[in-house]
């Protein structure tokens, strides 16, 4: 019972407080707090689903949806873009005789080099085994031999270090992105996969 002119004690009327506006803003804030964790985790999720766990590079998912966005912006501000494709040579020789690790070492060995020799505005991914892709916006006719010759410059150093008893070599394809003939990524990665698949790259016996 509550007297005129009587200290409260700790917790006396406690019943008849009116809702404390800070506590309310306190739990929004909390609420909120965990709606944007939960948004970033499954945004992590999504990456993660787009990557190469080997290579840390965007797999074949995450390459067509990068590619995809490269193309449409090329698109709208016509700009010429052009797809590169690569494909380490005798890569079951390597798998076959040296071991799994090797393979994956030669793996990410020539992710490696990908990232060093292209710009950051290209888009590279792993396509799956031992293909690999670069697109490049803005770029027409790309000189294959400048850019072979700078890929092998990189890789030749590595070679030269890692001592695995067999050299890292590559074949390397192009086909310039037309609007009118290839409309998507996915289009223009069908054609990759039939250009490899004439092209019978790493058909050769150990």
């Amino acid at each position: 019972m509550l007297t005129p002119g009587k200290p409260l004690k700790p917790g006396a009327g406690a019943d008849l407080r009116t809702p404390n506006v800070l506590d309310s803003a306190v739990k929004d804030r909390d609420v909120l707090r965990d709606m944007a964790r939960k948004a970033e985790q499954e945004l992590m999720g999504v990456q993660m689903a787009s990557m190469d766990e080997l290579t840390l590079l965007p797999n074949r998912h995450g390459f067509e949806a990068l590619a995809r966005l490269g193309l449409e912006a090329c698109q709208q501000l016509g700009k010429p873009a052009t797809l590169l494709f690569f494909d380490l040579d005798d890569f079951k020789c390597i798998n076959q005789s040296y071991g799994r690790t090797e393979g994956d070492d030669a793996l990410k060995t020539f992710a490696d080099v990908l990232r060093i020799a292209f710009r950051e505005s290209d888009v590279i991914g792993r396509l799956g085994s031992d293909e690999f892709a670069a697109l490049l916006t803005g770029a027409d006719t790309v000189e294959i031999a400048a850019i072979r010759a700078r890929l092998e410059e990189i890789l030749n150093e590595r070679n030269a270090t890692a001592h695995h008893g067999y050299d890292i070599r590559f074949s390397i394809g192009q086909i310039e992105f037309d609007p009118r003939l290839h409309q998507t990524a996915e289009n223009l990665l069908a054609l990759v996969d039939k250009a490899i698949r004439d092209r019978q790259f790493d058909a050769r016996h150990c």
